[in-house]
């Protein structure tokens, strides 16, 4: 199967394209670096070429208001040339429970470009994953003040960027599921309990102050960013990944 992965050289669609080799297949990573760019149409229909599946890994380089128009824009224009090329197959990545946090301009961007893949014309796979272990420092440095860092208790379920791309890489070579796929980690933390874990490992300074309205993840209603029932599970766990 060829296997043209738009955005593989980024966290996940660089381990996505080594999956798809691994595996057997003929994936090529495409990127603003390759001559790539979503946003213009430069050099899509080319990448998409010859294709029997596009795998849609590119990024809003903002996560304001202004990602909604990021992924109308490159969705458009990569679904169009997809179409006109024949493909087979497209698959986004996007996030659990982002349709339940409207308050968050990221993420209801993110289902508007769920929404567009629906109604595209390509047969299409959405795989939804829980929040990235490697993007747990970065988390951290929002909110920290000092020696201090302070944190919502929202519940998540942090998953490796390995297992992620691993599941993508899985649904990319297999039938459109003209639907989605849920992934998670194995294990529910609270956000604080998350922090004080990652801080306590790398032998950092700071502690944690439990804050329910401090940063991105106050917003956040209970437990909705947790794994729905039928969910995929990752074998990594949290502390497994920290060591």
């Amino acid at each position: 199967m060829r296997v043209a992965v738009i955005g593989g050289t980024g966290l996940i669609g660089s381990r996505v394209v080594e999956d798809l080799k691994a595996a057997g297949h003929d994936a090529v990573p495409h990127s603003l670096s390759t001559g790539v760019d979503v946003v213009s149409g430069r050099g899509l229909p080319e990448a998409v070429a010859g294709a029997d599946t596009v795998v849609n890994l590119t990024n809003s380089p903002t996560f304001d208001e202004s990602s909604a128009a990021f992924f109308q824009t490159s969705m458009d224009n990569a679904l169009a040339a997809s179409g006109k090329a024949g493909v087979r197959h497209f698959v986004i990545l996007s996030i659990v429970g982002a349709e339940k946090v409207p308050d968050l301009a990221y993420y209801r961007a993110k289902v508007l470009q769920e929404r567009v893949l629906e109604a595209g014309p390509v047969p299409y796979s959405i795989v939804r994953a829980t929040q990235f272990m490697e993007f747990i420092d970065a988390v951290l440095s929002w909110t920290t003040d000092g020696d201090t860092v302070r944190l919502p208790r929202t519940p998540l379920q942090p998953i490796a960027a390995a297992d992620v791309a691993r599941f993508v890489a899985e649904v990319a070579a297999g039938e459109p599921l003209n639907g989605i796929v849920n992934v998670a980690g194995p294990g529910v933390h609270p956000l604080d309990e998350l922090g004080r874990i990652t801080l306590d490992s790398a032998d950092d300074g700071r502690s944690v102050v439990t804050d329910d309205r401090a940063g991105l993840f106050s917003a956040v209603p209970g437990d909705v960013l947790t794994a729905p029932g039928d969910a995929r599970i990752a074998p990594t766990a949290y502390a497994d990944w920290l060591s």
